[in-house]
């Protein structure tokens, strides 16, 4: 009998251990969260327009250098390495600024990268001793220039000694990246009216899902907070809607281009001849935009094919990956099985001696 309830204890961890698997990364993922290690704090220069902002928000002049600089502390018992970079900021899909990353294109308005006229002097990633702080450095130079408006980026850290939290197969080993943004935000004199514009529109995939794809241009050296979108898509040929959509809470950097999915979902892209009717505002402006677009029957096809939102695909992998637990189990049934008639032979065989 000892040897039978030992045989279903390991079953039981077995189990425990099936079911831990499918929950310790989001375990992991909360411990993470609260043990970041260190914090960053800008010295903010006499030229801060706004006392009250921890960040970076400069009057700056035509022809002026200056030397930013931000204190970065390590509280834990323990050396860390912090890497460190000066981003410009954009717009991304999801209608945020984003500051950590730079972005594949830049809008055609844009004159001046922040992560041009902002450079960090030294090493890029700096080791920070135990229960010490060390204090990075940045020069700013602006040209000689006539810009009037906003110049937006982001300073960015992010600890790069951080420990394997997970594995998952074909993406590599998972780690926990705990990083912090220092906002920059150059004035230069006086900061225009915001203009928009509407670009491209065309189907296309955002995140491999697939839809149509307004790129709406912010061409003004100013942010443009607190945007809705109210957009219709009717098909040409007969008039009738095929699409709605709308967005709120939308924030555009300045100088970028707004890559706007209206994603379709289930629905299949078709081809054919659409107009689409857009109207964004906030309290302060609106403005409206038309344009007639045609999807091919090419396009339709390739990104119908290759969207995440086709139900076969999804259906079979889900079966796929069932079938695969059912063996599994089964063949772990089988195994329990197999152990408890060797143990009761063995327990018979040694009564019959």
């Amino acid at each position: 009998m000892l040897g039978l309830k030992r045989i279903r204890l390991i079953l039981l961890a077995i189990v425990g251990l099936i079911c831990g698997g499918l929950f310790s990364l989001g375990n992991n993922v909360k411990a993470a969260s609260n043990n970041v290690g260190y914090s960053v704090s800008a010295k903010l220069p006499s030229n801060q327009i706004n006392k009250q902002n921890s960040f970076f928000d400069l009057r700056m002049n035509s022809n002026q250098t200056e030397k930013l600089q931000v204190r970065v502390f390590n509280v834990t018992n323990e050396d860390i390495n912090v890497k460190t970079a000066i981003h410009t900021a954009w717009t991304s899909s999801a209608g945020t600024i984003n500051y950590i990353n730079e972005p594949k294109t830049y809008d055609p308005s844009l004159r001046y990268k922040m992560s041009d006229i902002s450079k960090i002097q030294g090493k890029k990633t700096i080791t920070i001793p135990a229960k010490s702080s060390r204090v990075v450095t940045a020069k700013v130079t602006v040209p000689k220039t006539n810009f009037n408006g906003v110049i937006l980026g982001g300073w960015y850290f992010q600890r790069t000694d951080s420990k394997v939290t997970g594995t998952v197969k074909g993406s590599g080993n998972l780690k926990s990246q705990y990083s912090y943004v220092v906002g920059m935000k150059y004035t230069l004199g006086q900061v225009p009216n915001p203009s928009m514009s509407l670009g491209k529109v065309g189907a296309g995939l955002s995140n491999y899902h697939r839809g149509v794809i307004a790129n709406i241009r912010n061409t003004t050296a100013v942010m443009i907070p607190n945007l809705k979108t109210n957009t219709t898509i009717t098909n040409r040929d007969g008039g009738k809607v095929v699409q709605k959509a709308k967005q709120e809470n939308v924030q555009m950097a300045p100088n970028t281009t707004y890559s706007y999915p209206m994603l379709y979902g289930e629905t299949a892209l078709e081809a054919g001849h659409y107009h689409l009717h857009m109207v964004v505002k906030n309290t302060d402006h609106e403005w409206v935009f038309d344009r007639d677009f045609t999807i091919t029957k090419a396009q339709a096809d390739k990104y119908n094919k290759n969207s995440v939102d086709n139900q076969g695909t999804n259906i079979w992998l889900l079966v796929g990956l069932g079938a695969l637990a059912m063996l599994i189990l089964v063949l772990l049934i089988l195994l329990i099985i197999y152990l408890i008639r060797r143990k009761r032979r063995k327990d018979e065989e040694e009564e019959e001696k």
